[in-house]
């Protein structure tokens, strides 16, 4: 049957999609940009969202999967950031098409439907495509020689670094097979992938990864008992085939940001020009707009560490291309929307957030630009300093702090003749890599700990949550592992709540018939596993022996108004401040919660009022609290939102408190009048657009009010009234009737002490050390010496109540700049200062010196 190949993103997606579905797939969304694993800073492939499965830890909800995957490699081991531009396929923001089979096809399927779906779907000459296996691969050589039809002269085997796959050190591992086309002459000379390690000419567009070994410590490798299918093909550079583009850059995914960008610089653009300058700096501003708005769609924010810090990174070297285009005006704003265009059909949750996204990235923008102009002058004054080389270090600076890339540095200093100390950069660059990789050192949890978890979860399977409906349960012990600080229990049931979506995990207790145990905290040692972290109280616990599981369920109790407040309060923060707001991060305990969220503006008096009116008016109305659970994309379209830190699978739990629906496995409130009063209790920023709010519930708001008032009513003895506005104001009067009194005296004794001084000047310069003066009532003493007749020059110097040095010169008209007197004077005491006008001050931190500091001073002002 002809079909009709795909002409768009759109199509391609939807074309690669309905080809895996067909073979019986599961079609799973993309997951987001932020991951759940923690080695990687971003979702950097396909199989991310999949790692748990292929690794053993949770039991995959599908044998066959289809994604087409956001991916973003930038900062960290994937990092494609400074290669943009400068190459046809290089992206920071890219979608990755692929079909995996966990335990279920191997290559048998996976390697026929490949070249179907490419020469029957997207309509690739099956002639010019050219197939590289593992050398050690017979097996997949002979299904692409005897099963699909290609020619032996069309498949070359390769080694290691290119045609083998694995996850680490140890774990899964297995060879790969890849699908290049042969592009043409005009792209190289003959001779297949082998002779092309550029892949100018033959371009690889598809990896297949048979993941059919484990590898062990000692290098060792085992065949796993169910081999699995990892295929991973980037959308942009399969469209750019299907569109016969010569790169990425004139695909619809891209090209629509480039004509825009050309727009706003008034630069031109030259298609395969990679040598232009401007051709260069418009292919970055169209890439870096594009991942700048699926970061900030997926919860990025810019920042000065972990992600934040990359995307920074990205929205600064796109305005700094803008820079050196000549551009003025701001860029990113119409990019961006332009980029939303372009990837809404495919990601509608990033056009219902279109004007928060510019919002954010026009503030960076508008924030850099300045720094841009600072690094600049920062740069010029080094060139004026340097004598034919500018250092290492400060390159590194200008790199490092500024977000100057080196080659925007070499390109100005070459400008005035200079070069850059490329070795001291160098240096720099390697001493902050070791740095970082150091603070990575011993993460995580011992290998061979971890091991014997999963062992165990293989022995056993996932624990038996039972409290949402129980506070005790009868359980068995299936395993008891000696730690440093006590003893790791694993259970077959459990009541305890395991640490996770920001609440913390339950005490409480262990008993059987030979021992107590004193719970002291529950989390995940692999996903779906609980462990009990326990004291031994009292006997023993052995493997086998059946116990008593029991919460402490006061504590339980606390921890649930505040996880359930915490929910209310995320709705009332969004009906506030706008459905921008998302969860960045969340703690419950049983004291108090906190609540992270993305806003780039402190909260006013009036806006926390109000949410905590709209909070408040929920558990008044006292409305049940319902938790069930449905596939994650009927919950989804019903509204709910995903909270921060969790992880869903196919089937998620959602929980309706009032107006709130969420996506959350916790532990909840039966009605939301059980929360209590919800009272905030602080705001403010944790870093660039990102606010936190701290709030109590129920009994700890009471503990909160009764302290509060208590407060008031000690304030209200002590200002004698229980007024106690009017009591404070009236005080407060009082004591500044009493400050301008001692101003008055204060002011009085020093022109009593300055006619004293000027009594004692010599030649009308007075030198002396007054000790006990604030540096502004010292400054105060030099005026008032200064203005008795006959007076030229004046230093003083003391010892502050505080501890510190102070020194203050002043000067009669004609008589210099007082700065003169104590620039010098300032270094004996460990400090500086100075000025060019008639009164100058300094200050010091060495009281030691302070009398050869007016030793110095004498010598100044009596030449």
């Amino acid at each position: 049957m002809t079909r009709r190949p795909p002409r768009t993103a759109d199509e391609l997606r939807q074309a690669f999609t309905d080809f895996f579905v067909s073979k019986s797939h599961t079609a799973v969304p993309s997951a987001s940009l932020i991951p759940h694993d923690p080695t990687v800073l971003f979702t950097v492939a396909g199989m991310v969202p999949f790692k748990p499965y292929f690794v053993g830890d949770e039991i995959a909800p599908f044998k066959r999967a289809a994604t087409v995957q956001k991916c973003v490699r930038a900062g960290g081991k994937h990092n494609d950031l400074d290669d943009v531009g400068r190459t046809k396929r290089h992206l920071v923001f890219f979608e990755m098409l692929g079909n995996f089979s966990f335990g279920d096809y191997f290559k048998e399927s996976a390697i026929p439907w490949s070249w179907e779906l490419v020469t029957e779907h997207l309509g690739f000459d099956g002639d010019r495509i050219w197939v590289t296996v593992h050398t050690s691969d017979d097996e997949a050589e002979a299904i692409w020689h005897e099963q699909v039809g290609v020619p032996l002269d069309r498949i070359q085997r390769l080694g290691d670094k290119d045609n083998f796959w694995q996850m680490g050190d140890t774990g899964p591992c297995g060879p790969c097979s890849e699908l290049h086309i042969d592009r043409g002459p005009a792209f190289g000379p003959d001779g297949g992938p082998l002779n092309d390690p550029h892949g100018d000419r033959f371009m690889e567009f598809w990896n297949l990864v048979f993941m059919q070994f484990n590898q062990a410590p000692d290098g060792s490798r085992t065949p796993l008992p169910k081999p699995s299918i990892d295929t991973g093909a980037g959308l942009e550079r399969i469209l750019a085939l299907v569109q016969g583009t010569d790169s990425v850059w004139e695909t619809d995914a891209l090209f629509p940001m480039i004509e825009q960008a050309q727009s706003l610089t008034g630069a031109r653009y030259l298609t395969g020009d990679y040598d232009d300058r401007a051709s260069f700096s418009l292919r970055v501003l169209a890439e870096h707009a594009r991942s700048s708005a699926m970061l900030v769609g997926d919860g990025v924010f810019p920042s000065n560490e972990g992600r934040g810090y990359v995307l920074r990174r990205i929205i600064r070297r796109a305005v700094r291309h803008a820079y050196l285009l000549g551009t003025e005006k701001l860029v990113m704003p119409d990019l961006v929307r332009t980029a939303v265009d372009v990837m809404g059909h495919a990601y509608p949750d990033l056009v219902s957030q279109r004007d928060f996204v510019v919002d954010v990235l026009t503030r960076e923008e508008e924030r850099f630009r300045q720094t841009l102009k600072t690094g600049v002058a920062i740069l010029d004054g080094e060139i004026a300093r340097s004598a034919g080389r500018l250092a290492g270090e400060t390159a590194f600076l200008l790199h490092d702090t500024y977000g100057f890339p080196l080659e925007v540095t070499e390109e100005i200093v070459g400008e005035r003749g200079l070069t850059v100390d490329r070795e001291g950069f160098d240096r720099e660059m390697t001493s902050q890599r070791e740095r970082a990789k150091a603070a990575r050192k011993g993460a995580g949890v011992a290998a061979e700990l971890q091991d014997r978890y999963r062992e165990i979860l293989e022995e056993f399977g996932t624990t038996n949550f039972v409290g949402y409906t129980s506070d005790e349960s009868a359980a068995r012990v299936l395993a008891v592992i000696e730690t440093d600080d006590g003893l790791d229990v694993f259970l077959d049931r459990t009541p305890f709540y395991a640490e996770s979506g920001g609440q913390v995990g339950d005490t409480g207790r262990i008993e059987g018939s030979s021992g107590v145990l004193e719970v002291l905290d529950t989390t995940f040692a692999v996903p779906g596993l609980r462990r009990h972290h326990c004291r031994l109280v009292s006997g023993e616990v052995s493997i086998g022996q059946l116990v008593t599981a029991i919460i402490d369920s006061d504590r339980r109790a606390s921890i649930r108004r505040h996880h359930t407040g915490t929910h209310i309060l995320h709705w009332a923060l969004r009906e506030v401040l706008g459905d921008h707001v998302k969860q960045a991060g969340s703690l419950v305990d049983d004291h108090r919660l906190r609540f992270d969220f993305n806003h780039f503006a402190a909260l006013s008096a009036d806006e926390i009022a109000r949410i905590e009116e709209l909070a408040n008016h929920e558990t008044l109305v006292n409305t049940a609290v319902t938790a069930y659970e449905t596939s994650k994309e009927e919950a989804l379209a019903k509204g709910a939102i995903a909270f921060f830190g969790d992880k869903y699978g196919d089937t998620v739990r959602v929980l309706q408190a009032g107006p709130s629906v969420e996506l959350c496995g916790g532990t909840h409130v039966s009605a939301t009048g059980d929360i209590g009063i919800i009272k905030i209790v602080s705001e403010g920023s944790i870093g660039a657009n990102l606010r936190r709010i701290e709030a109590v519930a129920g009994d700890r708001s009471l503990g909160l009010l009764q302290k509060q008032e208590s407060t008031l009513g000690t304030i209200a003895e002590l200002v004698g009234t229980d007024v106690v506005v009017e009591g404070v104001n009236r005080k407060l009067a009082e004591l500044k009737a009493a400050l301008d009194e001692i101003k008055t005296l204060k002011a009085r004794a020093a022109r009593g002490r300055a006619t004293e001084f000027a009594t004692a000047a010599s030649n009308g310069v007075v030198v002396e050390r007054v000790d006990g003066l604030a540096p502004d009532e010292l400054r105060d003493l030099a005026l008032a010496v200064r203005a008795v007749a006959g007076i030229r020059r004046v230093v003083l110097g003391g010892l502050t109540p505080a501890g510190g040095v102070s020194l203050v010169a002043a000067v009669a008209s004609g008589e210099g700049a007082a700065g003169d007197l104590i620039r010098d004077a300032a270094k004996a005491v460990g400090g500086g200062g100075g000025g060019k006008g008639d009164v100058a001050t300094a200050g010091g931190k060495n009281p030691q010196g302070l009398d050869e500091a007016l030793r110095i001073a004498t010598e100044v002002a009596r030449p």
